[in-house]
């Protein structure tokens, strides 16, 4: 079995099998190459059946020179997987990262905007800014509105199709990762910018056919791309000049952060967030922690 065999095999097992994101089937490829080139580099001759226990040493030994532990442990998971799945199917007895332990990490807490800096974001956008006719102002206007207002991943956002609007309802249809569906409720006020964009805005647009669902448009009629969003958000934060490195999930963070701080239910945020696990969820009670003190100051019998 070649490395680009077992490669192929492993991708299509993780999008068919295991149902995971075209950006997470990339981020367990670029683990893989970057092992590949590391043989082909060092003239080791090892395939994905023969590769020993010390030849992965030696690899991960080699990338912890200029990567962080963090990134480390990402690799050693990606490949622990590979080889987990080559045990699956039978081609080896012993995944050779049995013995291989991750670096400690610690748990990264996310980085939050305050209501005012959602707030100055938001008002910095030029609404009279057109690109061709389209008012691209009023639309970056309601991205930001519905990353916030719902806790949408760049991802979910721009996949939003017109006929996943339930508005009569109160709610949004989401499509997460893995392609699992969740409804995610919305507030009046961000309806009210969404309609105002698709029925004022979105109008304007030459759609193209493949697109004619699909909310968030560029200027071309196709669908907005997850790049395009990142930019939008990085540019507003250098205008008001906040002092904070932040990027459309920063929004999805703010989401759950606030809801928890004004005596949102855990579990609720965790279906709204889409989280498979609570213990996802659970890393926002470490945001912030004046809400525990509330919270046992409230209930405690012998405060």
């Amino acid at each position: 079995m070649t490395w680009n065999d077992a490669l192929n095999d492993f991708q299509l097992y993780l999008k068919i099998e295991r149902g995971l994101s075209t950006n997470s089937v990339a981020n367990y490829t670029y683990d893989i190459k970057k092992l590949i080139l590391f043989l082909e580099n060092h003239s080791i001759q090892a395939s994905p059946i023969t590769i020993k226990h010390t030849t992965l040493q030696e690899f991960i030994y080699e990338v912890s020179k200029t990567l962080n532990a963090r990134s480390q442990a990402r690799i050693i998971s990606g490949l622990r997987s590979f080889f987990g799945y080559l045990i699956f199917e039978d081609y080896i007895k012993i995944n050779p990262l049995d013995h291989i332990e991750s670096p400690k990490t610690g748990r990264k807490l996310p980085d939050t905007l305050s209501l005012e800096d959602i707030n100055n974001l938001i008002s910095a956008i030029d609404l009279t800014k057109e690109y061709n006719g389209v008012r691209i102002g009023e639309r970056d206007r309601t991205i930001l509105e519905t990353l916030y207002s719902c806790g949408l991943r760049v991802s979910e956002l721009t996949a939003l199709k017109i006929s996943d609007l339930f508005f009569d309802e109160g709610f949004i249809k989401v499509t997460g990762k893995g392609d699992k569906q969740r409804f995610v409720p919305i507030g009046p006020l961000t309806q009210n910018y969404i309609t105002l964009y698709k029925d004022k805005v979105r109008t304007a647009i030459n759609v193209k056919k493949e697109f004619q669902d699909t909310l968030f448009l560029n200027h071309q009629g196709r669908q907005l791309s997850r790049a395009m969003v990142f930019t939008i958000v990085k540019r507003l934060a250098q205008h008001i000049e906040l002092n904070k490195t932040i990027s459309p999930h920063t929004f999805r963070h703010s989401f759950a952060t606030h809801l928890l701080a004004n005596g949102a239910d855990l579990r609720a945020i965790q279906l709204m967030l889409g989280h498979e696990s609570i213990t996802t969820t659970e890393i926002y009670m470490h945001v912030d922690r004046s809400h525990l003190r509330e919270v046992l100051l409230k209930y405690h019998p012998r405060k």
